[in-house]
């Protein structure tokens, strides 16, 4: 379906669309936000957080970064859905400031409590699940609505990061949540939009195989990925739950297989949309070697294959791309962009490498530098796009 213009107004560029405040806003926080981290981690930084240095860092990547960019994709991908006016201007505005009041929340949440913190913090995801349940009930899109649980997941998990965090001082339940949360919108949206654009690729420019249409082996995988993830959320060191994690490996390679990505090498675009689901199955993958051998496999390297790998290597690839197309600019990837791709895809090799070798510092530091360029150079190479009004002449 055709994008639909947006409503005429007396706002700038970056409130006319979702993507465009929340994936520039996002990737200048997912880039500061590290920034910021490894002085605070080794204890050069302090922050007025009632969370604990690794608590506050897992939450604002999670609940900050991550939901920043789920917001920006849902608002931009609904009004494709149901063929309504996308949301903007003031209701856009008042997002974002909720979202950024979450932030500050956080960061001061020693100092107003964290039941104050908590309550801030938390509105921005409710008011997004509201928000985006009541668009697509408007528009009849039923079949969309199950989009939408991964993100009730995702806010309940902040509600319970919060009190986990508060009352036992870990936040391990809550964090492994969230994580699964992500990973399982991941292979939900990753499954229709990862063969989607390789088709549409392979038909213009590499005629011969398709990718396989979706079809019940990938509802199959998908379920078996949530019932896999689920157990890892409360029971990450049973045996059964590593085998429930080597049959989501199995089945997600398996899907990835049907997507013929390899066929489509040449375009860097739709390539690095192969990678990032890749990085899925390597997440199990860790995830249930870890319930297996945990002396020899840690857990921060399956959180970190899941984190910055599948989560972060995803959102950059559909940040890019979707800017792109929206923003009225030829769908091709520069020089630069590439460097974007390969930035983040070393971040989490050399994150997950770190976690295998005792959390090497110089790993860690390098992890983090790659991971600040990707996100940060987005935010440059890209930001004049998300904040200027659209290129072409039919302007959305």
């Amino acid at each position: 379906m055709a994008i639909p213009r947006t409503r005429p107004g007396h706002y700038p560029a970056l409130l006319s669309y979702g993507f465009r405040p929340f994936f520039l806003l996002g990737a200048l926080y997912g880039g500061a936000a590290i920034l910021f981290w490894l002085p605070l981690f080794y204890g050069r930084l302090a922050t007025s957080s009632a969370f604990a240095p690794v608590d506050w860092h897992v939450h604002e990547m999670l609940f900050g970064y991550l939901a920043a960019i789920v917001t920006g994709f849902l608002f931009t991908a609904i009004p494709n859905w149901t063929g309504r006016l996308p949301l903007q201007g003031l209701p856009l505005l008042s997002l974002v400031m909720l979202w950024s009041a979450g932030r500050l929340a956080v960061f001061v949440s020693g100092v107003i409590g964290w039941q104050v913190a908590a309550a801030v913090d938390c509105a921005f995801l409710l008011a997004v699940v509201g928000a985006a349940g009541i668009e697509v009930v408007a528009g009849r899109n039923w079949r969309n609505l199950k989009v939408l649980a991964p993100v009730s997941v995702l806010f309940a998990a902040n509600v319970a990061f919060h009190i986990e965090a508060h009352f036992s001082g870990t936040t391990d339940i809550s964090r492994r949540l969230a994580i699964g949360a992500a990973i399982v919108l991941i292979t939900i949206v990753g499954g229709r939009i990862v063969p989607s654009f390789t088709r549409n690729w392979l038909v213009r420019e590499n005629p011969g195989r398709l990718p396989a249409p979706l079809d019940r082996f990938d509802m199959v995988a998908v379920l078996a990925t949530a019932s896999a993830l689920a157990a890892w959320t409360l029971r990450p060191d049973e045996r059964w739950t590593g085998l429930l994690l080597a049959a989501a490996v199995v089945a997600n390679s398996i899907r990835l297989l049907r997507w013929v990505g390899y066929r489509a090498w040449r375009d860097p675009l739709v390539l690095i949309l192969h990678a990032a689901f890749a990085l899925v199955p390597v997440g199990l993958l860790l995830c249930a070697l870890t319930a297996f051998f945990p002396d020899i496999v840690p857990p921060a390297a399956g959180l970190h294959a899941f984190g910055i790998g599948a989560i972060g290597t995803m959102t950059l690839a559909v940040m890019t791309r979707a800017t792109l197309g929206h923003t009225g600019h030829a769908l091709r990837a520069s020089a630069g962009t590439c460097l974007l791709y390969a930035a983040v895809l070393a971040a989490a090799g050399l994150r997950i490498a770190a976690a295998l070798l005792a959390d090497n510092e110089t790993l860690l530091m390098l992890s983090a530098a790659t991971w600040i360029a990707a996100f940060l150079g987005y935010a440059g190479l890209f930001g004049g796009m998300l904040a200027l009004p659209r290129a072409a002449k039919d302007r959305a």
